[in-house]
C-alpha cells in the first residue's frame, strides 16, 4: 500500500463570508451528484512546496462536500528523487537530461508504486511527474484518471519532453496552470486551471501587526526597520542570489533596509540543501540578511509573520509553474514584486496589484518606489488582495475539480 496522509477537517460553509454565497452554493449543487465519489490524491511528499499546502485544504473540503477522498503518498528513495528533480527541472527548460540509468530509476519506482497503489477508484488524480506515468501501468485500478501538473512546460528540454510526453499524453484528463504549460500531442483533454490558497490556514488567516511584529522579532529582526522578503523553495528557479543582489542595491539607497529569505526544505529536493549553503555563501556574511527554513523553527505561523511584516514582498523566480507565494503574500495586502514569469502575470497587474520584474535591478528600483511611498503600497496590497479573493481561493479550485469530475463520468 502507498503511504496515506493524515489530513484534518474543514467546513466549505466556513468560506462563506469571504467567498460568497453563490460560490459556495455552486459547489454544493455539483458535489451532490458525485456524492460518496471514491477519489484518491497521489504525490511525492507530504510536506514542503505548493502540492503538498494545496491538498492539506483541498482533500478535506472534498471529502466535506460528500466525496470519499483520501491522499496517497509514493514510495522513493534518494536516487529516485535524485532522478526526479533533473526531470523536474529539465521539463522546465535545464539543459541537462536525464541519462538511461536515471529514467530506468524513474520507470522502476513508478512499476513499484503502481503495484502498491490499492484499486477499485472512481477518480484517481496524479500530481506532477514523480508518478506521472501510474496511467499507463494500471489503468485498471481506477474509472478515471487525471494528471494535475504544477510546474511550468513552456520551454521544455525538447529531449526530456520527447521522452516524458508518452507517459503523459493519454490521460483521459489534465490539468495546467496556463494554457501555454499544455504541451503538444496531449490526446486526453487538458484543462486550465491555476492554483488556489487556503485563506483559513495559519499560512494565511489574519494576523495583528503586534503579533507579526513579535514573531518576527523571535528571529532577531529588528521590527523598527523597513524589511523585504521572498519565501519560497531554495532552488534556482526561485533566484535567491539575484533577490540578494537586489537588497544590496537598495541598501545603497536605504540603508535601514533587512531582508530575509524564508523557505522549506522538502523530500522530494535534495539539490535544495546545496542551494541553501550557496546562498548562505552569496550572503557573505551579512547580518542584515536572514535566511531561515523550516529546520529553524519556521512553520506556517512564521511565514505568515514575515509576509505580514515586510514593507516588500519579493518572488524573483526565473521560471515559475505558478507561485502560490505571490497570492499568500498579496492576501495579506503586502505590496509585492515578482518575477514577470510562470503564472506570476496572472496574479499581478504591473502597476496595479503589485509590479513585475526580469532583473535584479528592475527588482531594486521598485523596491526603492515602495520604501519610499508607504501610501503606494497600502494602494497595490489594496487592490492586490480583492484580485486574490476574486480569483485565487480554495473554493475556486475545488469547484473547478468538481467540474472535471462530472466530465470524467459523461466520459
Amino acid at each position: 500500500m502507498l503511504q496515506p496522509v493524515a489530513v484534518a477537517s474543514k467546513s466549505l460553509a466556513d468560506y462563506t463570508h469571504i467567498s460568497g454565497r453563490d460560490l459556495i452554493s455552486e459547489i454544493r449543487e455539483l458535489a451532490e451528484p458525485l456524492r460518496d465519489t471514491r477519489v484518491v490524491h497521489i504525490s511525492a511528499t507530504a510536506f514542503g512546496g505548493g502540492v503538498s499546502e494545496i491538498l492539506y485544504a483541498l482533500v478535506p473540503l472534498m471529502r466535506d462536500v460528500g466525496l470519499d477522498c483520501e491522499w496517497h503518498v509514493i514510495y522513493g528513495r534518494e536516487e529516485f528523487f535524485n532522478a526526479t528533480k533533473l526531470l523536474h527541472n529539465a521539463l522546465q527548460g535545464a539543459p541537462q537530461s536525464l541519462d538511461e540509468e536515471q529514467w530506468a530509476t524513474w520507470r522502476q519506482y513508478n512499476e513499484m508504486n503502481a503495484r502498491e497503489l490499492s484499486g477499485g477508484w472512481d477518480v484517481c488524480l496524479v500530481h506532477d511527474p514523480q508518478p506521472a506515468a501510474l496511467f499507463e501501468l494500471v489503468p485498471e485500478k481506477a474509472r478515471g484518471w487525471v494528471w494535475r501538473c504544477h510546474i511550468d512546460l513552456s520551454t521544455p528540454n525538447p529531449h526530456t519532453m520527447a521522452q516524458f510526453l508518452p507517459h503523459i499524453q493519454s490521460y483521459p484528463q489534465s490539468m495546467f496552470h496556463m494554457r501555454e504549460y499544455v504541451p503538444k500531442g496531449m490526446t486526453g483533454h487538458a484543462n486550465v486551471v491555476p492554483p488556489a490558497i487556503d485563506p483559513l490556514t495559519p499560512k494565511n488567516m489574519a494576523l495583528s501587526p503586534e503579533d507579526a511584529a513579535f514573531v518576527c522579532g523571535q528571529f532577531g529582526i529588528d521590527v523598527d526597520r523597513p524589511l523585504m522578503c521572498q519565501v519560497s523553495r531554495f532552488d534556482p528557479w526561485k533566484d535567491p542570489l539575484g533577490v540578494i543582489d537586489a537588497y544590496r542595491a537598495v541598501k545603497q539607497e536605504f540603508p535601514e533596509v533587512q531582508l530575509a529569505l524564508v523557505g522549506s526544505m522538502a523530500s522530494d529536493d535534495p539539490e535544495g540543501w546545496d542551494y541553501f549553503n550557496a546562498t548562505i555563501a552569496h550572503a557573505d556574511g551579512d547580518g542584515d540578511i536572514h535566511i531561515l527554513n523550516n529546520f529553524n523553527n519556521v512553520g506556517a505561523i512564521e511565514v505568515n509573520a514575515f509576509q505580514s511584516h515586510s514593507d516588500v514582498m519579493v518572488q524573483k523566480s526565473t521560471r515559475e509553474g505558478f507561485g502560490l507565494t505571490v497570492s499568500e503574500a498579496i492576501w495579506k495586502a503586502r505590496p509585492f514584486i515578482g518575477g514577470d514569469v510562470g503564472g506570476i502575470p496572472l496574479q499581478i497587474e504591473d502597476g496595479v496589484t503589485g509590479y513585475l520584474v526580469s532583473s535584479p535591478e528592475q527588482c531594486a528600483e521598485r523596491a526603492l518606489e515602495v520604501l519610499r511611498d508607504p501610501a503606494l503600497g497600502k494602494f497595490l496590497g489594496r487592490r492586490g488582495k480583492e484580485h486574490v479573493r476574486m480569483h485565487f481561493l480554495m473554493p475556486r479550485y475545488l469547484r473547478d475539480y468538481l467540474r472535471i469530475f462530472h466530465e470524467l463520468r459523461e466520459a
